[in-house]
């Protein structure tokens, strides 16, 4: 008895106390603290440049009176997104497999990820055999944020006009029937990453689905008014706001895809960086060449347009791959906006009013085709072993990437037609005139700014026009009084 009373108290002894305040199960031995703290921290940057984010920078693109419609359609596609992900999207695209043909997974299970069995669980993407040592709820919720801002920047070619009725249809409808089989494809083990497409952090599976799916919808959706189908910001430093956000959020957006706190992630942060930073200086030189001044709102772009060119090969390049994609991606974005988008005859009644198609789908697809080119295996090693461009002997990546964007142009294309032609049978799918004329106190009974708080630009320029022609006229009777 006593060798027993002995033994437990040795025992007792040679335990180390609990002092974390947690219990044992909440840390479990597959869990990497670091990595599941960094992913949190990604996902939080990348929700940022959503809400707020695109808020502020959509917000203030747009004319006055449309500023808090078209915050409201980002803050709704957030809002839903996240409903329809834990539903049934999530397990969608990164679930186990429902449909396989000759062994090439076609479609996830679109079933609800909300159990404890689940959230609670090891990260995992079983058809991708990928299991990341952090938690099952982290990687939802990081995924989350990325199915969220999808549609979201889609509102920038459809502001100033798009029912909201439609647009509350169109977002979950959308965001499950394309955004979830596209993600399973290129991310969750689907056939095309079976086969070997890189897309390492969403230049197809987000901005060449944005930025078709907005080409598309502004074409269906129609037009502004006549004398409303032009740009014009009404806050330039709210834009600034939304950008910054934006720019630094992707630290998150690209850093967080390894899964982890590792060296790729790294990478792919100063990739980001630096590519951005390139195509800001290259847009604002091409404004110069051919307007002679550069602009803000250009410059912007090119920003925008740098980071959705780095995106698909953020962590699969070197950095002079990241300044070469950055300036191409920043080039033909620029071209595609000034010399095509708005003045080709065969888009130019294509009212894209912020040009989504021009700043996500075409640096999308040139990020992509260039991660064919410029995949390095001395940094795919640390995120894809196996993974190499054109350039250290792989010419058949290019092949590949190319097939990526050909699969994600036509299915996006195609069945964004037709959930817009399937909504448009229940609501019309362009506000009435009368909710135009007037802007957001119609459409949402409320405005952006307080009328007498602060005056229009035309208010602010009749009234100093005024005070210049009160002190001429001021002057001029003083010169004619003799005693002045």
């Amino acid at each position: 008895m006593m060798a027993v009373v002995i033994t437990a108290i040795t025992a007792r002894a040679d335990t180390p106390p609990n002092l974390s305040g947690y219990p044992p199960d909440s840390v479990p031995p597959w869990l990497d603290t670091g990595s599941n703290a960094w992913m949190l921290t990604a996902a939080t940057l990348v929700g940022l440049q959503s809400v707020p984010g695109l808020m502020l920078l959509y917000g203030g693109m747009t004319k006055r009176k449309y500023a808090i419609n078209t915050m409201m359609m980002v803050l709704y596609a957030f809002a839903i997104v996240l409903v329809v992900w834990v539903l049934a999207g999530y397990m969608f695209a990164f679930g186990p497999a429902l449909v396989r043909i000759n062994g090439f997974n076609i479609l996830g299970t679109p079933i609800p990820a909300l159990t404890s069995n689940i959230i609670a669980s090891q990260a995992s993407v079983p058809a991708a055999q990928q299991y990341p040592n952090i938690a099952m709820s982290t990687l939802i919720f990081f995924q989350f944020v990325f199915a969220a801002i999808t549609p979201a920047l889609i509102v920038g070619a459809l502001i100033e006009r798009m029912n909201f009725k439609a647009w509350m249809l169109f977002v979950p409808l959308w965001s499950l029937l394309v955004y979830s089989p596209v993600a399973f494809w290129l991310w969750g083990g689907g056939w095309l990453m079976q086969l070997g497409v890189a897309d390492f952090s969403g230049g197809y599976v987000i901005h060449v689905d944005a930025g078709i799916a907005a080409f598309v919808a502004a074409a269906m959706v129609g037009e502004r008014l006549v004398e409303e189908r032009k740009l014009q910001p009404h806050n330039l430093t709210q834009v600034a706001a939304g950008l910054g956000l934006v720019w630094l959020g992707w630290n998150g957006f690209n850093g967080g895809d390894p899964y982890g706190s590792t060296i790729d992630a790294a990478v792919a942060v100063i990739n980001t960086n630096l590519a951005t930073a390139i195509a800001v200086v290259v847009w604002m030189i091409l404004d110069m060449a051919y307007f002679e001044r550069p602009t803000f709102t250009g410059a912007v772009s090119g920003a925008v347009a740098g980071l959705v060119g780095i995106t698909p090969a953020a962590g699969y390049v070197n950095g002079i791959g990241a300044m070469i994609i950055g300036a191409v991606s920043s080039a033909a974005a620029w071209y595609s906006l000034n010399m095509f988008q708005f003045r080709s005859r065969l888009t130019r009644h294509i009212d894209d009013a912020l040009g989504v198609f021009s700043d996500h789908a075409v640096p999308g697809i040139i990020g992509g085709i260039l991660t064919g080119v410029f995949a390095d295996p001395n940094i795919t090693k640390y995120v894809a072993p196996g993974l190499r461009g054109a350039l250290y002997g792989n010419p058949f990546q290019v092949v590949l990437q190319l097939l990526g964007v050909v699969v994600v142009i036509a299915y996006d294309a195609l069945m964004t037609y037709l959930i817009l032609k399937l909504i448009s049978k229940i609501t019309p799918l362009k506000a009435p005139l009368e909710a135009l004329r007037i802007g957001d106190k119609e459409m949402h009974g409320e405005v952006a700014y307080d009328e007498f708080a602060f005056a229009t630009q035309g208010d602010a320029e009749r009234m100093a026009a005024g005070v210049v022609v009160s002190v001429i006229n001021t002057i001029n009777r003083n010169k004619e009084d003799s005693s002045y």
